[in-house]
Formats: structure tokens, C-alpha cells, sequence
């Protein structure tokens, strides 16, 4: 028989939590768990230790490109929260790869949730749908995401893992390292005429935390969920938005034919591709009210 004063401590054990890939959105979600949570954060890179330590969390030095690193994660958390990137080249992730790999050494956690990003869906000419759409990949870098969305979903499967992937837009705060619009257009970076214009998705970098910890405490097995705000605008006007509310000249705008011979590949490949995603199984299903519902009142916050 367990004495009770052994098994009194387990019972109150803080739920522990391993992020991986602890930057901007998961130090907000550090925050959102210290103390009632024990949090690890997995960082490859030792100059962030003191920041992610300062924040409330138990850094962990380890490379996803070096699996040898990661030997300590085996059994460790109870949740496991995967905000790291894909490389930068190829059409698989092995980085995804090696942290599952590592975490299946020893007992699988119950829940893992999965950052992917609503460009696996590729062009879908400005149709609204829902996480039931087919996956259409149109880059390397969204093949890379189908991958990775397919590896933890087999891992679920495999390990009775309750797994739930986020599929998420643009992600915008004025506090948020290059992600406010004010910056592009202090470039003056120019936007498609309308008649060329895309649709975009966008959520709140506090928002798409808070979703982060509600997929944790209600995210259905297997499943994806949309984590966008209500807003839908195309490109041009959201850029036109941020100019008024910011004091700032509007973005000259440009034909397709011009942005091709003006514009970087990678921030093309963003003009060529509209899509409008409904968020219903984010507020059904994970019962997240926003604290942004539009961008107008995320980019006054």
C-alpha cells in the first residue's frame, strides 16, 4: 500500500508543460500558465535562457536539428506545446520528426497542440471554409507544414495522444518584433490594386496564445482548428486600415503585373494566394472569446 504521504505530493503535482520553440507567442503563454503550471521551454539558442527563465519557465537547451539534444524530453511533460519552425528548405520537416521520436522514448505526453499555418490550404480565390477543406499546398515552405501536421497526427494515433493542430494566419501585435503593419508601411511597400487583391487571416499574437492554452485544456483528439479573428479584408485594405488608425500615408498600390517585377518572391508568394477561413470550431469548440475580434481593435491595442 502507497503511504499517503508519498502519494499526497503526486496528487498535487502542478500539470507540467514543455513548449518547444519558446519565442514571442510562447513566452505570452508562459505567462498565461506560471505558476499554476510547471513550464519547461526547449530554446537552441543559450543567450535566450536568461529571458525564458526571467519569464517563469525551466530552459532547456536543445537543438531540433541535433535529435541527440533532446534526449532530456523523453517523459517529462504531461502537454507538450510545439510553436518550432519547419527548416528553411525542403518539403518535409525533420525537426518535427526528431521531437516526436524523442518524446516516444519514454511515456508519450496526453496532449501535444501543433502550430501549423493556414498556407497548406494554398489558393483558394477568396472562398470561405471551414478546417474540412482538402489541403492544397502551393510552396515548399507549405509542404513542409503538410508534413509536419501529418507526422503528429500519426503520432496521436500511434501513442494515444490527444493532438490538436492550429492552423494560423497572420500574426500581428504592436509589441510583437515586426509584427505590426506600421513598419511595412513606414517601407512604403506597396499593395495590390483591388481588382488583383487577396484576401487575408489574421490574429492577435495574445489572442493566438490564449488559444494555445484552450487547445491544451479542450482541443479534441486529431482535430484542426482554425485560429483567426472575425476579420475580412483584403490585403490592400487592411494595409489602408492600419495607415488611418497609425497616421500614415495609405500604401501605393500596384497592378499583379508590377508586384511580380517589384516585389521579393517570398512577399509575393503572400499576394498570391486569398482565402477567408471560418473559425467556428474555435469558438464552438474551444470556447475562446476574443480579446481582438477585428484587427481595428488589435492594432489600436
Amino acid at each position: 500500500m502507497v503511504q499517503p504521504s508519498l502519494a499526497l505530493p503526486r496528487l498535487l503535482r502542478r500539470p507540467r508543460v514543455l513548449i518547444v520553440g519558446c519565442g514571442d507567442v510562447g513566452l505570452r503563454v508562459v505567462r498565461l500558465l506560471v505558476p499554476r503550471w510547471k513550464v519547461w521551454a526547449l530554446t537552441s539558442q543559450p543567450s535566450r535562457v536568461a529571458a525564458l527563465r526571467a519569464a517563469g519557465a525551466v530552459p532547456l537547451v536543445g537543438n531540433l536539428d541535433e535529435p541527440a539534444s533532446l534526449s532530456r524530453l523523453a517523459g517529462l511533460a504531461d502537454v507538450v506545446l510545439h510553436l518550432a519552425p519547419p527548416p528553411g528548405r525542403g518539403c518535409t520537416d525533420p525537426r518535427t520528426g526528431a521531437l516526436l521520436h524523442a518524446l516516444a522514448r519514454r511515456s508519450a505526453p496526453r496532449c501535444l497542440v501543433y502550430a501549423s499555418t493556414t498556407g497548406v490550404y494554398g489558393d483558394a480565390q477568396g472562398l470561405r471554409f471551414d478546417e474540412t477543406r482538402p489541403v492544397a499546398p502551393c510552396s515548399d515552405r507549405a509542404r513542409r507544414r503538410v508534413d509536419a501536421e501529418a507526422r503528429v497526427r500519426g503520432f496521436g494515433r500511434a501513442f494515444g495522444v490527444r493532438v490538436t493542430v492550429l492552423r494560423i494566419p497572420g500574426i500581428y501585435a504592436g509589441d510583437r518584433p515586426g509584427g505590426h503593419p506600421r513598419d511595412r508601411l513606414l517601407r512604403g511597400t506597396p499593395v495590390l490594386r483591388p481588382e488583383d487583391d487577396v484576401y487575408t487571416n489574421h490574429i492577435h499574437a495574445d489572442d493566438l496564445a490564449r488559444a494555445c492554452v484552450a487547445a491544451i485544456a479542450r482541443g479534441k483528439p486529431q482535430r484542426v482548428v482554425h485560429v483567426c479573428d472575425h476579420t475580412e479584408l483584403k490585403m490592400g485594405d487592411y494595409f489602408d486600415l492600419a495607415a488611418d488608425l497609425c497616421g500614415l500615408p495609405r500604401p501605393p498600390r500596384i497592378s499583379r503585373t508590377q508586384a511580380c517585377e517589384q516585389l521579393a518572391p517570398t512577399l509575393l508568394s503572400f499576394m498570391s494566394e486569398s482565402r477567408r477561413l471560418d473559425n467556428g470550431r474555435l469558438l464552438r469548440e474551444l470556447r475562446l472569446r476574443l480579446r481582438y475580434p477585428t484587427v481595428r481593435e488589435g492594432l489600436l491595442a
